[in-house]
């Protein structure tokens, strides 16, 4: 066989592959354009199918998955949906099984499992309340959040740089830093007249805590040759504090914000529940006690929005301050 009899074999066996490659089912193809009819079925189904129940909003709901499943058509049509595109689709039919075995067939026990049209109605009549009750929630964590983590900051500044703070604090720490907020809460109210500013109390102490032993952590792991070199250029101590110590151990600070506020969600919501009258905790709890579990669980959805978000700004503003940092955990 020729040269030119195998070049022309290998030129049709590369064309025959890319033709295969070409018609092969790609799973991303399936997400992509899967997505957008899975919510427009489940508006079918929403709207044909009557509700077992009078509930509340069918048309509205089933209008709202209309106009998802056509924006999803959309995007997917443009290539915008890339990797969103499996979650899109999950969720589509997430909803479509929640609306067919509650709201069609009802198989679970009512009230405590609602319909989507009943969490939507919600949304739709109750949001100033729900409004108001996310703003004074957002209020209350940053009255404990914001002042607990300076605190902690400064605290592990001073431990991590002199012997005698570590000397007086570091037993102080040992002992009640361990303990639950939600422990003192008893006290707390007994101890600060005000119900508020006692959560807030508590709220400082669950973000002050991990931050302040991570701040240390960072402060002590700097290696003594930068407070060498600097020293040699004349810096002063508040130079090394500030532009040494503080930069290096930035990362571990990091750590302990992003623990401090995860504890302080949890002690926030207890503070509600307990005694600060306003806030998602206490609509959550008011909820419960009139047995309007859609309320309940439109509350949880604002407080895990509320949540996440502020997870998210937090992890934005550390990734733009530690720009060198790689590999660092993305969010």
């Amino acid at each position: 066989m020729s040269d030119a009899q195998t070049s022309l074999g290998d030129l049709h066996a590369l064309k025959t592959a890319a033709k295969k490659t070409k018609t092969r089912f790609h799973p991303a193809q399936f997400w992509r354009w899967g997505a957008g009819p899975a919510w427009l079925l489940t508006a079918v189904v929403t709207w044909k199918w009557p509700d077992a129940d009078d509930f509340p909003a069918t048309n509205e709901f089933a209008v709202f998955q209309l106009v998802i499943g056509l924006a999803l058509v959309a995007l997917g049509a443009t290539g915008y949906l890339k990797n969103r595109a499996p979650w899109a689709l999950t969720l589509g039919v997430g909803f479509g099984a929640w609306e067919v075995v509650q709201a069609k067939l009802l198989l679970l026990p009512r009230p405590f499992f609602g319909t989507p049209q009943d969490l939507l109605d919600v949304f739709l009549t109750d949001w100033k309340r729900l409004g108001d009750s996310l703003l004074h929630s957002l209020l209350l964590l940053a009255g404990g959040y914001i002042p607990g983590s300076i605190l902690g900051i400064i605290v592990g500044l001073a431990l991590g740089r002199s012997h005698h703070v570590r000397y007086w604090v570091r037993p102080i720490m040992r002992v009640i830093g361990p303990l639950p907020p939600v422990a003192l809460l008893p006290l707390a109210f007994v101890v600060i007249p005000s119900t508020r500013g006692a959560g807030e109390a508590l709220m400082a102490l669950a973000a002050g805590f991990p931050v302040a032993v991570l701040t240390w952590s960072g402060v002590s792991a700097v290696d003594p040759s930068y407070y060498d070199v600097a020293r040699t250029m004349g810096a002063k101590n508040r130079f090394l504090v500030l532009r040494v110590a503080l930069p290096a151990a930035t990362p571990q600070i990091f750590v302990g914000l992003f623990m401090g506020l995860g504890a302080s969600f949890s002690m926030l919501v207890v503070a509600e529940m307990l005694g600060v009258k306003s806030g998602l905790g206490f609509y959550m709890q008011w909820a419960q006690g009139w047995a309007a579990y859609p309320n309940m669980y439109a509350a949880l959805c604002v407080m895990s929005l509320m949540c996440t978000t502020l997870m998210t700004v937090l992890f934005k503003i550390r990734d733009h301050l530690l720009k060198w940092q790689k590999d660092g955990l993305k969010w």
